[in-house]
């Protein structure tokens, strides 16, 4: 959806109470701001109402300009698309995830059903990680650790038989 006042994609919904009807605003981040402003200094002094709402606009921009520090995604971008960058943006965003996930979710955890595929230690996920740590101990020559590795690969190996 475009801005009302420009050709900017709109951030902000503003739903206003002010007579019989609600009026729907949509706003790009910069209108958002003149608007909200603009509305506050109005009148006969700011309500109670609309300061929340300049103070909440206000937070979400300073949000939307966090970026993680590992992959660098910005919470503006998670807004857009739904889709966190890494595993870090779990931790780094925490504090404004948990009251959405509680909101949609009802909860912070999963707490559904898994796959029936789903095994908590996968075979093949295993072999992997141990063929590679073999091969490693191997070019290192730490064949005491690659004999190990060689006796528990074949274990896996046996089992799956």
């Amino acid at each position: 959806m475009k801005c009302q006042k420009c050709d900017k994609p709109a951030t902000f919904h503003i739903t206003e109470m002010t007579g019989d009807e609600p009026m729907e605003l949509h706003l790009c981040e910069q209108h958002a701001n003149e608007y909200l402003h603009h509305s506050s200094l109005t009148g006969n002094g700011p309500t109670d109402s609309e300061n929340a709402l300049v103070d909440t606009a206000q937070e979400l921009m300073e949000l939307d300009f966090q970026t993680c520090p590992v992959c660098g995604m910005g919470f503006q971008e998670f807004r857009k698309t739904g889709l966190l960058g890494c595993p870090n943006d779990y931790n780094y965003f925490s504090e404004n995830l948990e009251p959405l996930l509680l909101g949609i979710h009802g909860d912070t955890e999963h707490l559904g059903k898994k796959p029936s595929r789903f095994h908590t230690r996968n075979p093949q996920t295993m072999l992997i990680r141990l063929r590679r740590e073999l091969n490693d101990a191997v070019s290192i020559e730490d064949y005491e650790r690659a004999s190990v590795l060689r006796d528990q690969i074949r274990a896996i190996d046996l089992e799956s038989i």
